[in-house]
């Protein structure tokens, strides 16, 4: 997506990390852009996206996560994770189980920005989406698929869990009995299957994906914005709160709401 307005993106940085920026006014979008391995993941993409998240402008509405190639994302780069660096498995492994789990959270917040209250967050998936891949997209608000996407929580088959922020939003979409045989088989996920048990928002062919999330996000803009913020909030804690909570939850919303769009009572 580019506009007159477009900031600029430093590309030699976002080709070496694999990771790049872009911002049309309210919309930015952020692309994997390691399409000769299939926007395999690395810690450094990991602190790439930390690092937006936290210099990510206060007037943007829409996040777009999207790829470059024929896939969204194959998952943990193992050459990364098998190799002597820091962040490798092995490393990890060494580490004290305080400073193993305090690394990982740092990797999670890469991931779990996108669940911030203050913008909508929109997964693009064509091809495989699979292990980190996957929970990168669950971690957006709404999935938009190709025809051709594939997801897969894979983490099983290295003897590990899922560990970026996508199992409770798992659990929450298609059910934990649903959740727990899609994380402990690691198996293939096609979209029309996708689509049916709640995982996406929408299912295209491959030619009218980008086509359908700019569509899906001009939609998103038309609503006024202190309004969406807040029905996200409702939403997003609406199964952690009872009927009697979420009812509260609703009332003290429209109050900020009417006092914003109409000022306070005399």
């Amino acid at each position: 997506m580019t506009a007159d307005n477009a900031q600029p993106v430093n590309t030699s940085t976002a080709d070496e990390v694999g990771v790049r920026y872009e911002q049309a006014g309210p919309v930015a979008t952020v692309s994997l852009c390691r399409p000769d391995v299939l926007n395999a993941q690395t810690p450094a993409m990991w602190a790439e996206l930390s690092n937006i998240s936290r210099k990510l402008p206060g007037d943007v509405r829409v996040v777009i996560v999207r790829a470059e190639g024929r896939a969204f994302s194959a998952g943990l780069d193992l050459s990364v994770a098998k190799g002597d660096s820091d962040s490798s498995l092995a490393r990890l492994a060494q580490l004290s189980a305080a400073d193993c789990a305090d690394r990982i959270a740092g990797f999670q917040t890469a991931f779990t920005w996108l669940r911030s209250p203050s913008i909508v967050s929109i997964a693009a998936v064509q091809g495989h989406a699979i292990g980190a891949g996957f929970q990168l997209a669950l971690n957006c608000d709404m999935r938009v698929l190709a025809e051709d996407a594939r997801f897969s929580m894979a983490e099983v088959k290295l003897g590990l869990v899922p560990d970026l922020g996508g199992t409770k939003r798992l659990a929450e979409l298609v059910g934990p009995s649903r959740a727990l045989e899609i994380c402990l088989t690691g198996r293939r996920i096609p979209a029309d299957e996708a689509d049916r048990i709640g995982l996406a928002t929408a299912v295209v062919p491959r030619t009218e994906l980008d086509s359908a999330v700019a569509d899906l996000t001009a939609a998103v803009l038309a609503g006024d914005a202190g309004a969406v913020a807040e029905i996200k909030g409702l939403l997003a804690g609406a199964p952690g709160r009872s009927y009697a909570e979420q009812d509260r939850a609703e009332r003290e919303a429209q109050t900020r709401r009417l006092a914003e769009l109409l000022g306070p009572g005399e």
